[in-house]
């Protein structure tokens, strides 16, 4: 189906600002990258260059300005939508902010052609489906391989976030634990925790579209049955021992009392999609819960790791 793409120009100090407005007035998808190469109308130069999910492999990110783009859906109510987030993001703008239409393509195969084997941390690979990584031949290879369709959701491993999450992930001793990954995306983390030995995973999200690709993938990697797929408003039927939760600032400020719910005693938490000016933010939320840990950060953008106390 078409949509509806608002494209904004800030000053990365106004990332929560904006995030805000977009969520309030009914954006389906946020999505912040490196904004240095918008055109000055305020439309990307190619919509697809950046990713419309995430940003392309190998970009290197300058995150002074940041990109921040916004799906609606292409109705009355969705146009409408858009004009006003326009309008009030305005002030806070760069440049003129614009709305396009983006026409009914296969997304997900133009940028998966840049998609290939990639390693986090010591033993985990994530690969397009039906690739191996280049080591896979060798007989004392132990490597841990994800297969992915990334489908229409946000999750290859190629943004800074992502990419952190999978290497911490890829740090923890993961053997029989349970897992929980809220904002799951294209259930990229919840299926590495699941193939690093965990016993079970929970993967929360409101988009449908991100569901049905976490079940797609999960079930390409053969771990279907060790998952839980929920909505948000659903609750799992027990606490976590490992909680993750890549999405954005706003909502991780929100969520804090969630996570920490749903996060068994001495769990382990990360918390990413987070601009490092962010950080100090997120880690005084949930410090009187968690016993944070100094952030990790790649390319302008932060993971914050915990035990709880």
């Amino acid at each position: 189906m078409p949509w509806l793409q608002l494209t904004v120009i800030v000053d990365r100090d106004h990332a929560e600002p904006v995030e805000s407005v977009l969520e309030k007035t009914g954006a389906l998808a946020v999505t912040i990258d490196d904004g240095a190469e918008e055109t000055p109308t305020g439309g990307a130069a190619d919509p697809i260059a950046g990713g419309v999910w995430e940003p392309a492999p190998a970009t290197q990110p300058l995150w002074q300005q940041i990109r921040v783009t916004a799906l609606f859906e292409d109705n009355d109510a969705g146009a409408g939508a858009a004009r006003q987030a326009a309008e009030r993001l305005a002030a806070l703008a760069l440049f003129p902010p614009g709305v396009t239409r983006l026409e009914d393509r296969p997304w997900e195969r133009i940028w998966l052609e840049e998609f290939h084997p990639t390693r986090f941390g010591r033993r985990l690979w994530v690969c397009p489906r039906g690739q191996r990584p280049p080591e896979a031949g060798a007989t004392d290879w132990t490597g841990v391989v994800v297969d992915l369709d990334p489908g229409l959701a946000f999750g290859t491993g190629h943004h800074p976030t992502t990419a952190l999450c999978l290497t911490w992930l890829d740090g923890l001793d993961l053997v029989g634990k349970r897992v929980l990954d809220y904002g799951c995306g294209s259930g990229i983390l919840a299926i590495a925790a699941l193939k690093l030995g965990a016993a079970a995973a929970i993967a929360v999200d409101h988009d449908p579209q991100a569901l049905e690709a976490t079940v797609d993938n999960a079930s390409g990697n053969g771990v279907l049955e060790r998952l839980s797929v929920l909505r948000p408003e659903q609750s799992p039927d027990a606490p976590a021992d490992v909680v993750v939760a890549n999405i954005l600032a706003g909502p991780l400020l929100e969520l804090a009392p969630t996570l920490t719910a749903l996060a068994a005693p001495d769990a382990t938490i990360g918390l990413s999609g987070i601009l490092c000016h962010q950080a100090q933010r997120i880690t005084d939320a949930y410090g009187g819960h968690f016993l944070m840990n100094y952030p990790e950060t790649c390319d302008g953008w932060a993971l914050i790791t915990g035990r709880r106390r």
